[in-house]
């Protein structure tokens, strides 16, 4: 499985599109769950702007499928969306750093 990392940036009508979709969205993540390493809001000033998303899945089509999938992206939240895979090498969530096991 590969790790990849969706960067994505709303649009201007992003707060309020967020809002109405807010539920449909947590709803899918939750029946996806295990398709995600971690996902979130990026904020500025305490509120959301975007999206962070690391999808596991086995090539980039598979992961586009599931992230093009989720409600915030079929209602059109999402102005900016860069995709790249992704490898943790350090840190918490990959027990301290990958070099020196």
């Amino acid at each position: 499985m590969t790790l990849f990392a969706f960067y994505c940036r709303d649009g201007e009508g992003g707060p309020v599109l967020r809002e109405r979709l807010l539920s449909d969205h947590l709803a899918h993540i939750e029946a996806h769950i295990e398709d995600y390493a971690v996902a979130g809001p990026l904020l500025q000033d305490d509120k959301p702007v975007g999206s962070l998303l690391i999808i596991k899945a086995t090539d980039e089509a598979g992961a586009r499928a599931k992230f093009e999938a989720d409600p915030y992206f079929i209602g059109g939240v999402w102005q900016s969306i860069r995709v790249s895979p992704f490898k943790g090498v350090a840190g918490d969530w990959v027990g301290g750093a990958a070099w020196k096991r």
